[in-house]
């Protein structure tokens, strides 16, 4: 129909897709689902001719580059997206071209400074999500960003950490600031005999700390009690894992809202770790045990001390969990992006 507005997602091309590509996903399939609208997500790479020009600069060790950062003209749309990352039907778009009626685009704060060649120029109305906000930097053309960011019409945020990082970035830009939500679906069927004594981690947000906190945890480990990374696995092998595991170490860093920690407390673990900042949102006691990042003694300390506690059966569980679920309902996450597409009208 000619009266539908088309929400278009940017969105980067990785093997493996990040907890912001799932967001992506999920709200454009939503969108797609609701009466008025359509969404359409762009994988974008860099051509080869800007891949090529980059390594023959670093073969002859050439620094002429003023910006970092992909930049438009290095970029084009990815028409076969091969990696089945995720189940959510979505509609892929395959090509940068954009219709003043009827689009609207959302750029990634990755891909924010592109906003100036894609899309002011040609007059297309577009809002940046910023799922880091330790990530709105992400180029060092100040000139470009900060155009980029004035020129939008909203900027998405979905936790109090990014909304002040957007503010202490873009001070004067702070009624453009919209919250949104992502949801997670709790395990379907959860079964206190299912779990083992068992305790996960994701080693690859930060290896060296993840190998210290596991080398010296190894040598006070109750028996019956087994460690495992969840790293390079399916999504499938880390919800199995999770609802298997009684404990979730998180090693979270410089996040917006880190997604692990949630999964993995729906799924009935207790979380010990790093919030990451972001998930300062949610880490509250009993069910988060907060660490702050570096001090690995406290961390190893203590996960000793929640599993004397599970052993001796003096766990507590509390409304905590009930919370979370209602928090991170799809509901929830509906009722923001409702609220959102009606400002976009």
């Amino acid at each position: 129909m000619k009266n539908k507005k088309n929400i278009i997602y940017l969105c980067n091309t990785e093997k493996g897709a990040s907890g912001g590509a799932k967001i992506i996903y999920h709200h454009s399939e939503i969108i797609n689902n609701l009466k008025n609208y359509t969404s359409q997500v762009i994988h974008i790479k860099k051509k080869k001719t800007a891949k090529w020009k980059i390594s023959i600069k670093k073969r002859l060790n050439i620094n002429s580059s003023k910006e970092t950062g992909w930049q438009a003209n290095e970029v084009e749309a990815l028409k076969n997206f091969k990696y089945n990352w995720f189940s959510n039907k979505v509609v892929i778009k395959k090509n940068l071209y954009f219709n003043q009626d009827s689009d609207f685009v959302i750029l990634p704060e990755i891909f924010a400074h592109l906003a100036d060649d894609l899309l002011i120029k040609k007059k297309i109305k577009y809002a940046i999500f910023v799922q880091n906000g330790y990530s709105i930097s992400f180029t060092n053309d100040e000139k470009k960003l900060n155009k980029a960011y004035t020129n939008a019409s909203f900027i998405l945020s979905y936790s109090d950490d990014i909304t002040q990082c957007i503010r202490l970035t873009f001070p004067k830009l702070k009624t453009k600031i919209i919250k949104i939500k992502y949801s997670i679906e709790p395990p379907r069927k959860h079964s206190t005999l299912r779990k083992k004594k068992l305790i996960t981690y994701m080693s690859r947000k930060l290896p060296l700390h993840s190998f210290h906190v596991v080398s010296f945890l190894r040598k006070h480990l109750p028996k019956g009690w087994a460690l495992k990374d969840l790293n390079n696995i399916s999504e499938k092998e880390v919800y199995k894992n999770l609802s298997n595991s009684r404990i979730f170490l998180a090693f979270s860093n410089l996040e917006g809202l880190p997604l692990p920690p949630v999964e993995a407390a729906l799924a009935r673990n207790y979380v010990i770790g790093y919030t990451g900042e972001g998930g300062k949102d949610y880490w509250k006691k009993p069910i988060f045990t907060e660490v702050y990042s570096g001090d690995i003694r406290y961390f190893v300390k203590q996960v000793i001390k929640k599993i004397s506690e599970i052993n001796l059966n003096k766990s507590v569980r509390s409304n905590q969990y009930k919370n979370l679920v209602k928090e991170f309902s799809k509901n929830n996450e509906i009722l923001h992006i409702k609220k959102f597409l009606k400002k976009i009208l």
